[in-house]
């Protein structure tokens, strides 16, 4: 007897069953708070089965969602801190947070380097694994390899991007100090 294949609400109620923590810790990490990232894992899900017929990869369309949920959680309590300390503390809170801002950007950018410099394999089982939070077994069937190759990959990404943000600090030293 041949299987029927599954509906999209099926598809949606394993993703919910299978994601639904390491969201709730991926966006936890964001927003410090496990009650504001609860509403935010459940708001990302409802949005995500809204719109389940239209989205080819729910995974990533939940993940993205949740996180730019998380972004304007961030943003709208900045804003409230900012209007809370009113005109002296705007302007510290100001060159505050746009050196924060820059510095972190500057990171981003430069882990974005070290990651686009892995070869595509690699570079795919590491971006699952850290950024998506997902085990080795998951990356393992998602890209069609074992979990001993998803092992090596991952160690080489570890390795490979720990070394080239090294030689980028200490060049940056050298160039500055």
């Amino acid at each position: 007897m041949p299987t029927m294949p599954e509906s999209r609400t099926d598809i949606f109620t394993k993703l919910f069953a299978e994601s639904r923590d390491a969201l709730h810790r991926y966006i936890r990490r964001f927003v410090g708070s496990s009650e504001t990232a609860k509403e935010i894992v459940q708001e990302a899900f409802l949005r995500t089965y809204r719109q389940r017929e239209s989205v080819t990869t729910l995974r990533a369309f939940l993940f993205s969602t949740a996180r730019n949920l998380a972004a304007n959680e961030y943003r709208h309590r900045r804003i409230m801190e900012r209007s809370a300390l009113g005109d002296f503390g705007d302007s510290l809170v100001k060159s505050e947070s746009l050196e924060a801002e820059f510095l972190r950007d500057e990171r981003n950018r430069l882990i974005q380097e070290a990651i686009d410099r892995l070869p595509p394999q690699c570079r795919a089982a590491f971006t699952l694994r850290v950024f998506h939070q997902c085990s080795y077994k998951e990356v393992a069937e998602r890209l069609g390899i074992s979990p001993k190759t998803v092992e090596k990959h991952i160690a080489r990404g570890l390795h490979e991007t720990h070394g080239y943000l090294k030689r980028r600090y200490n060049a940056t030293r050298r160039d500055h100090g």
